[in-house]
Order: C-alpha cells, then structure tokens, then sequence
C-alpha cells in the first residue's frame, strides 16, 4: 500500500476561496492523494479573550486576538461545497480538520469518508466520541501528547464505535516551525508498537527530510503544510513549503517507496549482469603444466566472475591440473587424480 499524502492547506487560504482553489491545483499538480482544510465555527473554537501562540504572534497581527485573526480564516458551507466539487474536478481527495461539533456534523453532512482528529482535540472527549460514533476513517495527530493520553483517546473512539483498523495515529509537533532536536521521530514507532495500530507522520519542520525519514521508517500516512508563498500574511505561511517544495516532496517519497522494496535480499535484475564483471574466478598465475599441482604458487583470483567461484578455493588447491594453463586462463573444475 501507497503512503497517503496528505498536503495541508490549513487556513493558508487566507479566507479566499480564489486562494483555496489554486491550493487545490498545486496539491493536485504535486501528486498528493489528498488536500485538506480546517473547518470550525470561531465562536465554537476559540474564546474572544483567547491568546495566540506565539509562532502566531510573530506572524500575524500582534494587536488582534486570536479569536480576530481566526474570523478571518472561517469558511462556510457553501465554500466547503464549492471546494469539494472543484476537488473532485482536479482528482484529489478533500479532507478537512473539525475544531468543534458543528464542524463534525457539516463534514458528515458533506459526506467525507475520512476525519481529522487535531492535535488540540485529543483530549476533548466530546469530539472524540462524536466523531468515534461515525465510524469513518480516523487520523489522529498526536502533538502535546503522553502515551496516556493517545491510550485514553483511542479507546473513547473505539468505544464510540470506530475499529480499530480505520485508525492511523499521527507522530507530531505541534510548534511552527518544529526544531530538529524536538522532532523525535523514534517517538512513531514507540506509538505503534505501544497500541499496535498504523502509524504516520505530521510535520511541522522546515524542508522535506524529515518525511521522508518518517517513510523509511514505516509511515503510512504524512501529512505537510504547504503555501502559495511563504511571505503571505497569515499565521502558518513561514512553516510551510511553497509548491515547487512539495512537488519535491511527493517525488522523493515515491521514489523511498519503491526502494524500500521487499524483504528479500538477492541480485536485483539491473545488478545481475554486474556480477560476471565485478566477481571474480579462480585463474592460473602463471602458465601451468599439465599435471601440476595447483597451489597458492601457481593460482590466484581475478575478474571475471564467469568461472569458478572462489569460495571454491579449497577444493582447487591441491589438485592436479588437467590441461596446460596460461596465464589467466581460467582453471577449470579437477580432479584429485
């Protein structure tokens, strides 16, 4: 199976469903399987005396709340209508993340098959059980969280009603951009290993390594930020890659999965015509009489490697050679007599 991508528009969109549509062409161009958005109500969300983040501070207007800046973000749901459609048009999945209850029935009503669980929400049962109860293909992101807490979330949406096997645990940071010394991907495989339940990864990093090393270690699902330009307004531009990046990292990720392969190790067919070339046969020295003893004295091993193995160097020493030899001819398979 193919690691899905997921590339996250967010609210890069900046309110503009102009914008969002020219996310969708580059999501699409870039070959991802899927584009996704961010759905709430502010006043849902976010209390008018709620504070930024302090990534957000630094890429926003300072004077506004959070609960300003985040109006602004909103889309309704003839945007979402609209989106999905132009999605569908462009032969990408649209997803988009639920920030409260009112969002969670409006994708449903909308009719997706897959449901984004935010970091932030984990520990909201009330969304947990909601979206748990809908038994739809599950991803949830995992930044901010202990063990326990990842325990307690899946256990409310298997209990709601989600199997298991319709979940991915996401591996993430939730700070933007995520230092390299925070990003602590080995966290991923602790994450399966502890619940025994697929896996992926959502980044936050600057640049593309980082996902492909999560996909070199088993990741079936990375989810990236993505943006017309890093140097638009609005609070996640900085910490997403623009086009150009994201095509880069679709490609690179295809490429690691097919090199990653199978689990079997043997000559792969473009290396099999490498083998009589690079090996090497057992060879005469020097020129050998008929009757000689072969020896160390008198043979030694040089390419090609069509003759006989060198592995088979004990058997030859010793034994006596049936023809006349020149030098680097190959020795032919003897006899003790």
């Amino acid at each position: 199976m193919s690691v899905f991508i997921i590339a996250e528009a967010g609210v890069n969109h900046n309110g503009s469903v102009e914008l969002a549509r020219k996310l969708i062409d580059v999501a699409s161009s870039a070959g991802a399987d899927a584009v996704k958005f961010q759905t709430f109500k502010t006043e849902n969300l976010v209390s008018k005396s709620a504070q930024k983040a302090q990534y957000q501070k630094e890429t926003t207007d300072r004077n506004e709340s959070q609960f300003e800046m985040i109006k602004k973000l909103e889309l309704d749901l003839e945007t979402h209508k609209e989106l999905i459609s132009y999605a569908k048009e462009k032969s990408i999945i649209f997803l988009s993340t639920p920030f409260d209850l009112d969002s969670v029935d409006m994708l449903h009503n909308l009719g997706l098959d897959t449901f984004k669980i935010p970091s932030g929400e984990i520990t909201n049962l009330p969304i947990l059980r909601k979206i748990g109860s809908l038994n739809k293909n599950v991803i949830l992101s995992t930044g901010m969280s202990e063990m326990r807490e990842i325990g307690d979330a899946l256990q409310v949406l298997i209990k709601a009603g989600t199997n298991k096997e319709n979940i991915t645990v996401l591996h993430a940071n939730t700070q933007y951009p995520t230092p390299m010394s925070d990003v602590n991907l080995n966290a991923m495989l602790s994450i399966t290993g502890e619940f025994d339940i697929a896996y992926g990864y959502s980044d936050h990093t600057l640049g593309i390594e980082v996902d492909i090393a999560a996909v070199a270690l088993g990741a079936t699902i990375i989810e990236k930020h993505f943006t017309l330009d890093k140097t638009m307004q609005g609070p996640d531009h900085k910490a997403s890659l623009e086009p150009q990046e994201l095509h880069a990292m679709v490609n690179a990720i295809r490429n690691i999965e097919v090199a990653l392969g199978s689990f079997e190790k043997k000559p792969t067919p473009s290396e099999t015509p490498n083998i009589e070339i690079a090996r090497k046969s057992i060879v005469a020295k020097c020129d050998i009489k008929k009757g000689d003893v072969l020896s160390e004295k008198n043979i030694t091993t040089k390419r090609p490697g069509n003759g006989i193995n060198p592995m088979k160097w004990d058997c030859i020493v010793g034994t006596i050679a049936s023809k006349y030899y020149i030098q680097d001819e190959l020795i032919l398979e003897q006899s003790n007599e």
